[in-house]
């Protein structure tokens, strides 16, 4: 993101639509920990004071930064209602994929932050019960324990099978997602699953 002068005027949308694209850019490539808010402001080129305007606190320009790359997320991952299920899944997930490889750095950094900070815990909690109410509504509107239970699980999966993916790099897109996709029919067939009309 390039600095610009302390006295640029922008709208308070533009302003913090920029901010939260630093934002994006700075948590990806350091900790929470290593950043303070006079080295943010440093680097949008304003005030720490204009920043505290915006953000009441390091705490909160993150959590606006990840809840701003989880709803580009899900509009990017939203199903297509004109495909097939069975299509539509496999889109939604390709768009995934697609957005971890648009953002290699940041998701890297998530998953190493959801055990130790607050706030990346939150909300990879909300996104995964977000997603997961996504697929069962497509799959299984009324689904048995079993199913909820393998939803549910195989997103654990995904995270799993998604960070080995971008530290080894010896797959390709299409391979990672047949592979999701085949574990996913695996764990809904073992918890008795029946595949709905069309899928």
């Amino acid at each position: 993101m390039n600095r610009e002068p302390a006295y640029t005027r922008l709208s308070v949308e533009e302003r913090r639509r920029r901010l939260l694209e630093l934002g994006a850019d700075l948590f990806a490539r350091h900790s929470i920990d290593e950043l303070s808010m006079a080295a943010i402001a440093r680097e949008a080129g304003i005030s720490k004071a204009l920043l505290y305007h915006y953000f009441p606190s390091k705490a909160d320009y993150f959590e606006a930064t990840l809840r701003a790359a989880a709803e580009d997320l899900r509009l990017r991952t939203e199903p297509d209602p004109d495909l097939p299920p069975a299509e539509a899944l496999a889109a939604s997930l390709d768009a995934f994929l697609g957005w971890i490889e648009d953002n290699r750095l940041a998701y890297s950094k998530l998953m190493q932050s959801a055990t130790s900070v607050g706030e990346a815990r939150t909300l990879i909690s909300q996104v995964r019960e977000g997603t997961a109410q996504r697929l069962l509504d497509g799959l299984a509107p009324d689904p048995s324990p079993k199913v909820r239970a393998a939803v549910h699980g195989w997103l654990w999966l995904m995270d799993g099978v998604c960070v080995d993916w971008l530290e080894h790099r010896d797959m390709d897109r299409t391979e990672v997602r047949d592979l999701l996709l085949g574990a996913l029919l695996g764990a809904l067939t073992a918890a008795g699953w029946q595949p709905p009309d069309g899928f």
